[in-house]
């Protein structure tokens, strides 16, 4: 199984944060290349149902997902049950310093189990750092697009 772990600061209360990650519909603005909905009960609580459509016109795939932990504002972990993608996938947010600071870290994981036996797990090893580097660059974009969302707002 591969695992992939990317700690992201974030410039805004965790409750904000939380709220920004939950709210599927809008990943696409940060999320490189995906298009996320909510399914079964609308991607909330456990048993909830999310599925992204990951890729660049015909090329790509459907990840289909189950909520296996809802500890809102705190955690979020998935079971990724695609054809593809198959292991357990989540986010944490946590407070950073001071709490009256109104800043967080999320920290997005990855527990991947590739199909096709060896030949899958020798193509995570190849798709490893592109996919870090695509989730890296996305929770950047996620990160300042809550950030200004305080900023427009306030706390």
């Amino acid at each position: 199984m591969g695992e992939l772990v990317i700690v992201q600061d974030v410039d805004a209360p965790v409750e904000r944060t939380w709220q920004r990650l939950v709210d599927w519909e809008s990943q696409g603005q940060w999320m490189l290349g995906t298009r996320v909905r909510g399914t079964a009960q609308d991607g909330a609580g456990v048993g909830g149902g999310i599925e992204a459509r990951t890729g660049a016109g015909p090329l790509g795939f459907l990840d289909t997902m189950v909520i296996t932990q809802w500890q809102p504002p705190h955690r979020c972990v998935v079971r990724h049950t695609g054809w593809l993608l198959r292991g357990a996938g989540g986010f944490e947010v946590e407070p950073v310093g001071d709490t009256t600071d109104g800043r967080c870290r999320v920290v997005w994981s990855e527990w991947v189990d590739p199909p096709l036996g060896l030949l899958g797990q020798l193509g995570w090893v190849v798709a490893r750092p592109v996919v870090r580097l695509g989730v890296q660059v996305s929770l950047r974009r996620f990160a300042r697009a809550v950030a200004d969302d305080v900023t427009r707002q306030g706390r």
